[in-house]
C-alpha cells in the first residue's frame, strides 16, 4: 500500500499545486488543467481497473463491488477538497479551508484505503504500466521505507507531527503567501492521512492485540486532533494575519468567528470519525473470539 501512497501523491500533487490559485477558478470550480487532468488520468484508471475486474470476476462480485464503490466515493472527496467551490471558497475563509483539509484526511485518504485500490490501479494500466508498477512495488528500499512509515506508532506520530508544524503561525503564514508551500501543506496532510489509514486498516492486522492498538492509535490522534481543535475555538483573536487581513468572509463572519469554526471542524468531526473507527475496529476484533466459540459450542 506505501507505493500506493506515493502513486496518489504524484497524481495529484500538480492538482493540489494549482487548486490554491484563484486564476483557474471559474465559477467557483477549479478549470486549471493541472488540477483536472491528475484527477482525470486517475479516475480513468480506476474505472478502466474497475472494468477489466468485475469482467474476470466470479464469486467475488459482490466484494468488489464494495471495492469500487469506496473508491469512487474516495475519488469524488479528492475532486470535492482541489477542483469544487470549496477549494475556492479556502482562499477567503479559514473555515472552509479547515473543511479541505478534514475532506482529504478524513474521506478520502481513508476512502481510498479501504477501496484496497493497488490492483484496481494496476488493471487500469496497459500491459507495459502493469509491468512497471509490479517492479515498483518489489523495489527493496520502498518496500521496507514503506513498513517502516506505516508501522502503527510511528504513522501516528508522523501524522500527529504534520498537522501540529503545519498549523504553526509562521508555518501557515508561508503556506497562505507562496503558492509552493501551499501545495506542500495539502500534500503531507493527505499523505500524512494515507499512511496513517493503511497503518490502522492493513498494518495492525485482525488480532485482538493489532486492532486495541489501532484503535489506541485513533483514540490517541482524535486528542492529539481535537486539543488543536480547540485551542483555535477558544481562542479569541486570529492565529493567521493573512486571513485576518482579508476582513469579513463571505460568510459574514469575523477572522476570529471564522477561527473559531475551523477549530470545531477539526475538533468536533475529527474526533468523531477517529472514534467510530477505534469503535469499529474493536468490534470487529471482538466478534471473531465469540463466533468461534459459538462455532466450537455448535
Amino acid at each position: 500500500m506505501f507505493p500506493l501512497s506515493l502513486g496518489l501523491l504524484l497524481l495529484c500533487a500538480a492538482g493540489a499545486a494549482e487548486a490554491h490559485g484563484m486564476a483557474g477558478a471559474a465559477a467557483g470550480w477549479t478549470l486549471n488543467a493541472w488540477v483536472i487532468v491528475p484527477l482525470g488520468l486517475m479516475g480513468l484508471l480506476l474505472s478502466i481497473g474497475s472494468l477489466r475486474l468485475l469482467w474476470r470476476s466470479g464469486h467475488g462480485m459482490a466484494r468488489l463491488r464494495r471495492r469500487i464503490g469506496l473508491l469512487a466515493l474516495g475519488w469524488a472527496s479528492l475532486v470535492a477538497a482541489l477542483a469544487s467551490p470549496l477549494a475556492a471558497a479556502g482562499h477567503l475563509s479559514f473555515s472552509a479551508h479547515m473543511l479541505q483539509h478534514e475532506v482529504l484526511m478524513l474521506l478520502a485518504a481513508p476512502l481510498l484505503v479501504l477501496g484496497r485500490p493497488v490492483a484496481v490501479l494496476f488493471w487500469g494500466l496497459p500491459e507495459a504500466g502493469r509491468r512497471a508498477l509490479a517492479a515498483l512495488l518489489r523495489w527493496p528500499l520502498l518496500r521496507r521505507l514503506g513498513r517502516a512509515l506505516t508501522q502503527p506508532l510511528a504513522a501516528t506520530l508522523l501524522q500527529a507531527a504534520v498537522l501540529w508544524l503545519w498549523h504553526a503561525p509562521r508555518l501557515f503564514g508561508y503556506a497562505l503567501d507562496v503558492p509552493g508551500w501551499h501545495a506542500a501543506q495539502h500534500l503531507s496532510f493527505f499523505l500524512g492521512a494515507l499512511l496513517f489509514w493503511i497503518a490502522m486498516f492493513d498494518r495492525c492486522g485482525a488480532s485482538l492485540a493489532g486492532r486495541s492498538l489501532a484503535a489506541l492509535c485513533l483514540f490517541a490522534t482524535s486528542l492529539v486532533s481535537g486539543a488543536l481543535g480547540a485551542l483555535m475555538a477558544l481562542s479569541e483573536s486570529p492565529w493567521y494575519a493573512g486571513y485576518a487581513r482579508l476582513g469579513l468572509t463571505p460568510f459574514g463572519l469575523s477572522p476570529a468567528e471564522d477561527q473559531q469554526l475551523a477549530g470545531l471542524l477539526m475538533w468536533v468531526p475529527g474526533g468523531l470519525v477517529h472514534a467510530a473507527a477505534a469503535l469499529a475496529l474493536l468490534g470487529a476484533a471482538l466478534r471473531r473470539p465469540m463466533e468461534a466459540v459459538r462455532a466450537a459450542l455448535a
